[in-house]
């Protein structure tokens, strides 16, 4: 009698230390998946990208288009790198009914952010006073098919400026201006524009202290326009030429050889006969 209740308690006990054990090992495994569950939510929340709504053109406007809602839509920007100038309701764009419209200073593509900068505040007119940064002035110069690059320059575009005019002289050309950017071609500030046309002015963007200088050697020589690449930015430092420089010759001077004579009197005639020279 003793031995079955032995028997009965020892397999109670394996019994119930299985049944530890098994429970033992499903907690286990659900706290590992708790663990894994935490890990993928704090992923997860690290990926959270926070952002702000940013007014962006629904279509391709053009230059002193006044805008209108149907021309904006909104899109969430991440906020990090948001950039500077931009409108965040459409709203904020185009005002109650009591404000003025607003234009397009420049060709604005599909899907561009719309910033401070590319539209006219509201009731403001467009023209090329819109189009200047802040501390510079346009000024104009005259250019004809050679010195307006064949007339393929457009607004927007950047160019050097090469002055030719005597100096001590001699005629010289010399590279005065780089990079310097065209703000209108004739009476025309769009881009839209992409037929070539021969300009007879050309509006640049340059700094008040150069307009005096441009003034006085426009006066005392020709400009000549010479087109940047789209991407260059490149600078070419001090440059002048002279026609001696190009060529590389020196500029010998003519050897007159000298001439004798000889002076005969005949009664009140005098004849002057050249003759060889001793």
């Amino acid at each position: 009698m003793r031995l079955i209740f032995l028997l009965v308690l020892i397999i109670g006990i394996g019994t119930a230390g299985y049944a530890v054990m098994l429970i033992s090992g499903e907690f286990t495994a659900k706290d590992s998946e708790i663990h894994r569950l935490n890990n993928d939510l704090r992923k997860a929340r690290d990926q959270v990208v926070e952002t702000t709504p940013v007014v962006i053109t629904a279509q391709r406007v053009g230059f002193a288009h006044q805008l209108i809602a149907e021309d904006l839509t909104l899109i969430q920007w991440p906020t990090a790198h948001l950039p500077e100038g931009v409108f965040s309701s459409i709203e904020d764009v185009i005002g109650d009914e009591n404000a003025g419209p607003r234009y397009v200073k420049r060709v604005l593509e599909i899907g561009e952010p719309l910033m401070q900068a590319k539209v006219t505040n509201f009731g403001e007119d467009i023209g090329i006073n819109t189009l200047l940064d802040p501390g510079t002035r346009a000024f104009a110069i005259r250019v004809n098919v050679a010195t307006g690059v064949s007339g393929f320059l457009q607004p927007g575009d950047e160019v050097d400026i090469y002055w030719s005019g005597q100096s001590d002289s001699k005629s010289i050309t010399r590279l005065i201006l780089e990079k310097v950017k065209i703000i209108a071609i004739d009476q025309q500030s769009s881009q839209d524009s992409l037929r070539p046309t021969v300009a007879r002015t050309v509006t640049l963007q340059v700094s008040p202290s150069i307009v005096a200088n441009l003034v006085q050697l426009q006066n005392s020589g020709s400009l000549t326009l010479s087109l940047r690449g789209v991407e260059d930015t490149t600078t070419t430092g001090p440059l002048e030429v002279d026609t001696r420089s190009i060529i590389g010759n020196e500029i010998i001077p003519e050897v007159v050889p000298d001439k004798c004579y000889r002076t005969v009197r005949r009664g009140v005639d005098v004849v002057r006969t050249e003759v060889p020279c001793e």
